[in-house]
């Protein structure tokens, strides 16, 4: 997760033009490794732990910021087959991105109905599925920034390059937001393990033990 948080951050932070940055090229390492190789293989974990949600999660990013590092690789010349970054070039991106946002939807969607049954079992004070809100936020604000990014690469194809940057800023944006959520998670596991506090999260579990003390009194 630390690795999806910094790589998404980096990327955000480019998407916003921070401090006049737009050009992605010097983020390559955090795409093809931090993104890519360590997402991989900490997907490896949680095969191992039996978590496939989390493993097909991992793993998919893993493997979108490995394709979107070598888009932006010179030495492919990738956007010199395109002519330099022409109308087909910033079509072609747009597609690429689209067909992810429509992946993060399923992720979105699963993500959802899980929690609907953890809260479901809650009201049943039996034991839910281990999902949380802080989990399904970070859903949210991906698909909204993949689907504004592919929005901006369309608009910028159609030659309206002001408000192309408009709503990649804005998209930026909501993905800052869920690069912020990568590191809280990464601060609840790392408390989890090595410090007596406890970062709230949203589980599902935890309410349903609290419900279950909550009956047990009354």
């Amino acid at each position: 997760m630390a690795g999806f948080a910094t790589t998404l951050l980096t990327l955000s932070l480019a998407m916003m033009e921070f401090r006049g940055v737009s050009v992605q090229t010097v983020f390559i390492g955090n795409f093809c490794f931090v993104g890519c190789i360590a997402l991989l293989i900490s997907a490896q974990w949680e095969i191992v732990r039996g978590n496939t949600f989390g493993y097909t999660v991992l793993s998919a990013f893993g493997l979108f910021y490995g394709g979107y590092g070598a888009i932006l690789l010179p030495t492919l010349g990738i956007a010199d087959s395109y002519g330099g970054h022409t109308t087909e070039y910033y079509n072609a991106m747009g597609f690429f991105v689209l067909i992810w946002t429509v992946l993060n939807t399923l992720f979105l969607v699963a993500s959802f109905s899980m929690l609907v049954l953890a809260l479901f079992s809650i009201l049943l004070l039996s034991d839910p599925f281990p999902r949380n809100m802080v989990y399904f936020g970070t859903f949210i604000a991906i698909e909204v920034c993949f689907g504004l990014d592919a929005t901006a690469n369309f608009v910028r194809a159609d030659g309206h390059i002001a408000l192309s940057a408009t709503i990649m800023k804005i998209g930026g944006a909501f993905g800052f937001i869920a690069g912020l959520l990568g590191f809280y998670i990464v601060a609840h596991d790392l408390c989890q393990d090595s410090l007596p506090v406890r970062l709230p999260m949203g589980d599902a579990a935890s309410l349903s033990k609290a419900r279950k003390r909550m009956t047990r009194s009354e």
